[in-house]
């Protein structure tokens, strides 16, 4: 069972669709996941509705959304800041928190790509997030986009582009940057990106990823569970970006590299990556938790 539903977010509405079991009981609450899109993206299209579906048939509820300026949510379209991306998952928690099928001290969220990233963050400042999934996901901005255009031609462009860019900024304007000039994605691989997504981007949304790093912050989730999954030959976000995210977590965290699959993983239908991520949900995130109270 989905249905339609809208939080508010420092004044903006989001939209999103919230997935109920269909053998949920009258007045039963259950762990809920809050799944993020990626960068852009919607909660329409690639991974959320193929996560989502997988998730509900677990037995989760399930809420994905568009991020302010994505789909068909408020805000300026393209302005996809990191730290209001996390503003705004803290408010889809708290609108969580007034649904009568959830149960409130087990949500979790799971993101994908950019919304890994922002996924990490926010169980690192928010704790009432009971559990996080990253998939494909980062925790150096900088180091990212130095791996992402990897060949001196590549980096001296995206550099190029940063130094106009942060010029243009001090005189009060924010350039129009291309989304592939941004975040590289191979032609094969593009057909994954949702309908709808955003194809070009204010140069704040560069900076603003530039400067995050939810490795910062990482460490703070636990004793809280945390999943890391990564394709072991990543060609969209380096898969070094989860080790190093490992390596500064706490436990109990899981590290997963998985082979013969890329940055769309979770929307590639590979039993191996679900079965580890139905497993790992199995232990640290049960359904066993629901209840009538």
């Amino acid at each position: 069972m989905q249905r339609d539903v809208f939080f508010d977010s420092d004044g903006l509405k989001l939209a999103g669709v919230l997935h109920t079991p269909d053998d949920m009981k009258p007045g039963e609450h259950r762990p809920t996941i809050a799944v993020l899109h990626g960068f852009g993206g919607t909660k329409n299209g690639g991974v959320p509705p193929a996560v989502a579906a997988i998730l509900e048939d677990m037995g989760y509820v399930v809420l994905r959304f568009d991020m302010r300026g994505c789909g068909n949510s408020q805000g300026t379209p393209g302005r996809v800041i990191c730290l209001e991306q996390v503003q705004d998952t803290r408010n889809a928690i708290s609108f969580l928190e007034t649904c009568a099928e959830v149960s409130k001290k087990k949500i979790g969220v799971l993101g994908f790509s950019f919304g890994a990233a922002v996924a990490v963050y926010t169980a690192g400042v928010d704790d009432r997030i009971a559990a996080c999934v990253s998939a494909g996901g980062w925790g150096n901005g900088e180091k990212k986009f130095q791996k992402q255009h990897a060949s001196p031609e590549a980096w001296k462009k995206f550099s190029d582009m940063l130094q106009r860019g942060r010029a243009e900024l001090k005189r009060g304007i924010s350039i129009d940057v291309p989304r592939f000039d941004i975040v590289p994605i191979r032609p094969g691989m593009r057909n994954h990106l949702a309908d709808g997504a955003v194809m070009s981007f204010p140069f704040d949304v560069v900076e603003s990823m530039y400067t995050f790093r939810a490795n910062d912050v990482v460490a703070n989730i636990a004793p809280r569970p945390l999943l890391l999954m990564h394709p072991a030959n990543d060609t969209v976000t380096p898969t070094e970006q989860s080790i190093d995210m490992f390596q500064l977590a706490g436990q109990p965290t899981d590290l997963h590299l998985f082979a013969e699959v890329d940055h769309f993983m979770l929307a590639e239908n590979n039993p191996i990556v679900q079965g580890v991520l139905t497993n790992w949900l199995g232990k640290y995130f049960p359904l066993s938790e629901s209840s009538t109270k």
